[in-house]
């Protein structure tokens, strides 16, 4: 993940295909897997949202890592000027071959910083949405609205 815990205001440049060179059936995808991310929102949050993603379309890139079989891990990236998401096929912590929980690295090929050699998996998945440079990330809200508005 690149837009993780302490990349607050993260400076990250647009890579992959940008979605104003789409097809109408393939921005209508795009938008309907950024509603997957925006839908976790109160709906007249989601709303307002999805109106400054859809403002921004021709300026959203849609970035992929990995595999696409069904079992593959990967990692993509949606970036507008309004919204950043990632979602991440992380290499298992604590995990055995067989899927059950270990905290211990010995055993079965897994645990430690990761299931069988460190390989990234569908079994554990990070994802994050952000708004670029806005902020938004476990700052103190109350204490910056002291500072700015008292």
């Amino acid at each position: 993940m690149k837009a993780g815990a302490g990349q607050d205001n993260l400076q990250l440049a647009h890579q992959g295909l940008a979605a104003a060179d789409w097809t109408d059936a393939q921005r209508d995808k795009l938008l309907a897997l950024v509603r997957v991310y925006v839908g976790n929102m109160a709906d007249a949050h989601a709303d307002v949202k999805m109106k400054e993603v859809e403002e921004h379309l021709d300026d959203t890139y849609f970035y992929w890592i990995g595999e696409t079989d069904d079992d593959s891990a990967f990692y993509y990236r949606v970036h507008s000027p309004v919204v950043l998401i990632e979602y991440d096929a992380q290499s298992p912590l604590g995990y055995n071959l067989n899927g059950s929980s270990s905290s211990s690295s010995s055993g079965n090929g897994g645990g430690g910083m990761g299931g069988p050699g460190g390989t990234p998996t569908q079994q554990h998945i990070h994802t994050i949405i952000r708004t670029p440079n806005g902020g938004d990330y476990g700052i103190d809200l109350l204490k910056l609205h002291l500072e700015n508005d008292h």
